[in-house]
């Protein structure tokens, strides 16, 4: 091995040097090249793999130039320069493999985000499902703090120490469980030196979405935490000066209250409390303008302050304290703001303004408070016809916003009133003016439609020497009055209708009981098959719906003859509850709920199916062609419910409700008024009689009960109607009623001896010959004293009479009382289409008899005559 290394220190030859020379020359120059590259290169590369790639490139360039040296020379360098490249070669493939050094890699999208959330001003920390953290950044270990081992406390740890926060903590994690967004403000004690202070943090959870662990699904959820006691110190020192601000306001001697758009009293100062001798507690229960004000103050006050107003207010008025008594005041109001209705007004208490040593004596301020708390509207005109002084009453009865002073009369008045009304006014404000007394009251419509009625009365002052004031005007509502006057002639109206329905179906129905009755007569001698049978069906057909309208019209003017029996309305429904589904059709889907242990009603069974009918039937109509969902509730209704109701005329007492509500188009507040006048529909031509809601509102008032109706346009319409309770024994109207129904007769022949007494000669041939066709022997009279010598004739072998009510000579009822002086125990069946009151006047009360309504049918008379026989 020596003799190479001395071989290799021996000298070298001249050529060999000049040309070692020259290539140490090409290596510095190689070199400074490849230095260049690594520059480059460093300019694209990050992290250890730029180091790691540069010294490569330096290393192969060395290698390279020590190459061009001779093999004997540069052996030993090469072999300790091989191994060193390939230690660092071995160590670089392990740096590659585990993701140490990565060449040629920008930063990632993770990285980045790192780096923001740890630059963030809350804190941020996820957590798994159960509660184990995953990540946090630094701002959060930073507000939860470390253990002494360096850990960073978990949110539980942090916060679960205080109950409040524990809580808020417990609601935080059940919403991250259910995978929900929620945010809480907790606060905790911390020492502060030797103290403790209180600090504020907002903790809020929220779910992430198709987030990972370690390349695994996991339901995570993502913490944020901030503090914000600063937040919390500011609000509260700023909360603190506006309270010492307020409390200013509640101190001041002037009472302050500021109204809400709904007549509701947002605010009121002590002050005001004390005037109106209320606690202070009151002002947080809420109070309302109507319980503190006149009525006619309120309006005068959204009037004055409204948006179409000035925006302000006087007036000298009577408030209303807690114990009723009135505390005279001066109310200035001014309106809140452009954007809220309402009104802001300070209340100064009379003495307070007699305390400043104002001009007016006390008689003068009696008399303006008389002024300005009248009910009626007031003025005074001077001699040029010019309004010196108003009232409040006065704007409110005009429907005009703040004062009338100085205004022309004539002209005011005119323009509310309209032009017709012009020269009327003007005439008699001038001959009050000039001291001549008005000749009778004008009235005046005023409003946007003219609803609102006003009588206007003038009184001369005459011409006192240095008075400004030669007249007074008064303004009074009539409204109401007029109002009952169109009632009172609408009632007048149908009363005369019910007289002329009266009038006509008494003879009216007697011809239709002979159509009826000769066509059944005439259709049991007929078949089917024969060509005369669909034209009897056809007349009898025709009689019926006469008879319809009669009955209809029978029932408006409450003229009718009840048959009122004591009846369950739940029993009554499911009776109807085939019909109206029939009736109804596919597209109505009924509805019927009913109450538990309804009240007993007394009402006729047939006529208070027809208000069911009519209302179910008017429902269908509304909900057409579309469909909808008609639905029928019952339910007791108690006396202190209809206390609620008594505004509307409904006497206070125990009622069962029936409401009947539909889905179809509903009614504007012009059709709701006329609904139940007679002759009216919305219907076209040929398609409703009008007499449907009239018949309705006729049974109901009958029968002692009401009616109400509800309507929306678009909406739908409900029908309210109340009968009264009817106190009985349940058992025993169950048992009757089942005994009625066991006794109803399926064959309509019998035997037995009827005494028949009707002076209309048609109906009582046929009466006499159906009767006949069933099996009774028939004795017939034309009229009441007819009839009772029949009957003394057959003493004691007449069985049941059948008597028309109303007859010339004697009546029904007249011959009744004279049969029973006869026979106590004598059975009558009284048959009328209009009986009038004769009942009334000629039976005696209690009187047991049995009643058929005319028009009746062959079925009708045969049925009625075999209940009462029983044979």
């Amino acid at each position: 091995m020596l003799r190479p290394i001395e071989a290799s220190l021996r000298p070298r030859p001249a050529f060999y040097l000049q040309n070692h020379d020259t290539s140490l020359a090409m290596v510095a120059r190689g070199v400074q090249q490849v230095s260049r590259i690594a520059e480059d290169a460093n300019a694209e590369l990050r992290g250890g793999g730029s180091f790691v790639a540069v010294l490569a490139v330096l290393l192969a360039g060395g290698f390279g130039a020590l190459a061009l040296l001779s093999s004997g020379a540069a052996e030993p360098l090469v072999l300790t320069i091989m191994a060193l490249l390939a230690t660092i070669g071995v160590f670089f493939l392990f740096g590659v493999a585990a993701g140490h050094i990565r060449i040629n890699e920008r930063a990632s999208d993770d990285q980045l985000v790192r780096h923001v959330v740890d630059a963030m001003d809350d804190g941020a920390l996820i957590t798994t499902r159960d509660g184990r953290e995953v990540w946090a950044n630094r701002q959060a270990a930073a507000l939860l703090g470390r253990s002494e081992g360096g850990r960073m406390h978990s949110v539980h740890e942090t916060f679960s120490g205080d109950p409040r926060a524990a809580e808020a903590l417990f609601r935080l994690a059940r919403a991250a469980e259910r995978g929900e967004t929620r945010e809480e403000d907790v606060s905790l004690r911390a020492a502060v030196g030797e103290q403790t202070a209180m600090r504020w943090f907002r903790l809020s959870v929220r779910p992430l979405a198709d987030a990972t662990v370690r390349d695994r699904a996991e339901r995570l959820t993502l913490w944020r935490l901030a503090e914000i006691t600063r937040e919390r110190t500011r609000a509260a020192a700023a909360m603190g000066e506006a309270e010492a601000r307020f409390s200013v306001f509640e101190a001041v001697p002037v009472g302050i209250l500021v109204a809400g758009p709904d007549g509701t009293v947002e605010h009121a100062n002590d002050t005001l409390m004390r005037m109106l001798r209320l606690a202070p507690p009151a002002r947080a229960r809420g109070i309302r303008l109507a319980d503190i004000l006149p009525k006619d103050a309120i309006a005068q006050l959204q009037l004055a302050t409204g948006e179409a107003a000035r925006g302000e207010a006087r007036h000298d008025l009577d408030l209303i304290g807690a114990d009723g008594r009135l505390v005279p005041a001066t109310v200035i109001a001014i309106r809140r703001d452009a954007a809220t209705a309402g009104f802001i007004a300070s209340v100064l208490p009379r003495e307070l303004i007699e305390g400043r040593g104002g001009d007016l004596s006390d008689s003068d301020l009696r008399l303006s408070r008389l002024f300005q708390s009248a009910p009626i509207g007031i003025a005074t005109i001077g001699a040029d016809g010019r309004i010196v002084a108003s009232n409040a009453g006065f704007a409110r009865m005009l429907l005009t916003s703040g004062s009338s002073h100085g205004a022309d009369a004539a002209a005011l008045l005119s323009e509310q009133g309209g032009p017709e009304s012009r020269a009327a006014i003007a005439d008699a404000i001038r001959c009050a003016v000039d001291g001549r007394a008005q000749a009778a009251p004008l009235e005046i419509a005023v409003g946007a439609k003219k609803e609102y009625a006003r009588r206007l009365l003038l009184s001369p002052l005459g011409r006192a020497a240095g008075a400004r004031e030669a007249a007074v005007l008064y303004l009074i509502d009539a409204t109401e009055e007029k109002a009952l006057e169109l009632k009172y002639t609408q009632s007048q109206k149908m009363e005369a209708v019910g007289k002329l329905a009266g009038g006509i179906a008494h003879d009216f129905n007697n011809v239709l009981t002979a159509i009826i009755g000769f066509s059944d007569l005439l259709l049991q001698t007929h078949r089917p098959s024969d060509a005369a049978y669909k034209n009897i069906m056809a007349i009898k057909s025709s009689a019926n719906r006469a008879a319809g309208m009669v009955s209809q019209l029978l029932a408006f003017s409450r003229r009718q003859t009840l048959q009122p029996e004591t009846l369950q309305l739940g029993e009554v429904l499911t009776d109807l509850s085939v019909l109206l589904n029939r009736l109804l059709g596919e597209k109505i889907d009924l509805k019927i709920s009913q109450g538990r242990d309804l009240w007993f009603v007394k009402a006729d069974r047939s006529q208070l199916g027809q208000v069911l009918i009519n209302l179910s039937v008017n429902a269908r109509d509304a909900m057409m062609p579309k469909g909808g969902a008609l639905s029928v509730r019952t339910r007791n209704v108690t006396e202190r419910d209809t206390q609620k109701l008594s505004g509307l005329g409904m006497a206070v007492g125990e009622y069962v409700l029936i409401e009947v509500e539909d889905t179809g188009a509903g009614m504007t507040p012009e059709v709701m008024a006329k609904i139940f006048e007679p002759f009216f529909t919305t219907k076209g031509v040929g398609k409703g009689t009008g007499l449907g809601l009239s018949t309705v509102y006729g049974i109901v008032k009958q029968t002692g009960g009401y009616i109400f109706a509800e309507s929306t346009a678009g909406k739908g319409t409900t029908f309210r109607v109340y009968l009264p309770r009817h106190h009985v024994d349940a058992v025993a109207v169950q048992a009757a009623s089942k005994a009625a129904k066991a006794t109803r007769p399926a064959d309509l022949t019998g035997t037995g001896r009827v005494l028949l007494v009707e002076d209309e000669d048609a109906v009582r041939s046929f009466a006499i010959e159906a009767l006949k066709r069933q099996g009774y022997e028939v004795l017939a009279a034309s009229t009441g004293q007819e009839g009772l010598e029949v009957y003394r004739a057959n003493q004691g072998r007449v069985d049941l009479v059948v008597s028309d009510v109303i007859m010339p000579e004697m009546d029904g009822p007249s011959l009744y009382r004279e049969l029973q002086k006869h026979n106590p125990a004598l059975k009558i069946i009284f048959m009328s289409g209009y009986p009038d009151d004769a009942f009334k006047n000629n039976l005696e009360p209690g009187a047991e008899f049995a009643f058929l309504q005319k028009p009746f049918s062959l079925a009708q008379l045969a049925a009625k005559v075999k209940e009462q026989l029983g044979r």
